[in-house]
């Protein structure tokens, strides 16, 4: 299966039903920590659940429509990485993401997501790059900050949190501002 690797201790890997399993304990394991954020950590009780979701991403990538890939720290899953799909019209993506609690501080997102842009830029032929994120997820706003993006706007009440909407700040990247 598809395997991109980044440097010496990250890569990416498309992920196969047989991931399921490990998908569901990185989960489980930072359920309270996620949540905080990401609207579908409730849904995902069991690693059957991952099944269908893993059969979707590895559509959305055999339809040239980006992909989403669990990111591998020195070997071991510790998150994921992805594009949301691709606007060819527009020439256009977003890029999502999230990490388990204890892996970071360690770079691993920001090499990811950086990995991502070039590919977005320089293999898909893009102009634009979007990452939407939370108001108060700083930890998820610094790394659109770290790598140059333009802060667009705050997008009110633009996800719906379980009981709550809450704001996001919408970013940029230009394919002309990456050079």
């Amino acid at each position: 299966m598809f395997t991109q690797y980044i440097n010496d201790d990250i890569s990416l890997k498309l992920l196969e039903k047989q991931d399921a399993q490990e998908l569901f304990i990185l989960v489980d394991k930072n359920r309270n920590y996620l949540k905080q954020w990401l609207p579908w950590v409730d849904n995902m009780k069991q690693e059957e659940d991952y099944e269908p979701v893993i059969d979707m991403w590895l559509n959305q990538f055999s339809s040239h429509n980006g992909f989403q890939a669990g990111i591998l720290y020195k070997g071991e899953l510790t998150g994921m990485v992805g594009f949301h799909g691709i606007d060819r019209a527009n020439k256009k993506t977003s890029i999502g993401y999230w990490l388990g609690e204890s892996y970071q501080g360690n770079g691993i997102m920001t090499i990811a997501v950086k990995a991502l842009i070039d590919q977005a830029f320089h293999e898909y032929g893009l102009n634009r790059v979007e990452i939407q994120c939370g108001v108060g997820n700083k930890k998820s706003r610094s790394i659109p900050e770290r790598l140059g993006f333009n802060q667009d706007g705050l997008l009110r009440d633009a996800e719906y949190l379980y009981d709550h909407f809450h704001d996001c700040v919408l970013y940029s990247m230009l394919a002309k501002e990456w050079e």
